[in-house]
C-alpha cells in the first residue's frame, strides 16, 4: 500500500441486510467492515484460515467506535474504505467508512488484537514489517 492509499471493498445491500423498511441493520455495518478488514489483510498476503492454522493466531476486536451518518438502503452500491494507522507488535488500528458514491454514511475506528489461541496476545508474523507503509497513521478528517 503506498501513501495515501486506501482500500476499497464495493458491495451492495441486499434484502437480508435490512430492516422492515429497508434501511441497512445498525450491526450490519460491522460486518461489511469485517468482510473489507480480511480482503485488505487477504490482498497483504495474510489469510485468516493460515493465521489458525499455521500459527495458531486469530484477530479479535478490542476496540470500535462507530459514527452513522446517513443509511444505506436496500439495492445501494457501497464501497467500504479501509486505511490502516498503526500496526503493534499484537495488535492493528483501521480506519474505515462505508461510502454511497461520494457520500459518507458510516465512520468507523477500530483496534484489533492478535491473540493466540489461548487468547493471551501474540505477535502475528508477517505483519508488524509493514508498520513502514508511508500512508500509515493519516486519518480522514
Amino acid at each position: 500500500m503506498s501513501k495515501d492509499s486506501v482500500h476499497v471493498f464495493p458491495m451492495r445491500v441486499y434484502y437480508e441486510d435490512t430492516d422492515a423498511v429497508g434501511i441497512v441493520y445498525y450491526a450490519n455495518y460491522l460486518r461489511f467492515a469485517e468482510r473489507a478488514r480480511t480482503e485488505l489483510l487477504r490482498d497483504l498476503g495474510i489469510e485468516n484460515a493460515q493465521l489458525m492454522e499455521q500459527q495458531n493466531l486469530a484477530f479479535a476486536v478490542k476496540r470500535c467506535s462507530m459514527d452513522f451518518v446517513k443509511p444505506a438502503k436496500l439495492d445501494d452500491i457501497l464501497a467500504v474504505e479501509t486505511r490502516l494507522i498503526d500496526i503493534g507488535g499484537a495488535s492493528l488500528t483501521a480506519d474505515q467508512r462505508v461510502r454511497r458514491d461520494q457520500t459518507v454514511l458510516v465512520n468507523m475506528e477500530l483496534k484489533l488484537a492478535c491473540m493466540a489461541n489461548d487468547g493471551r496476545p501474540a505477535a502475528a508474523r508477517g505483519l508488524r514489517h509493514r508498520q513502514a507503509d508511508p500512508g500509515m497513521n493519516k486519518r480522514w478528517k
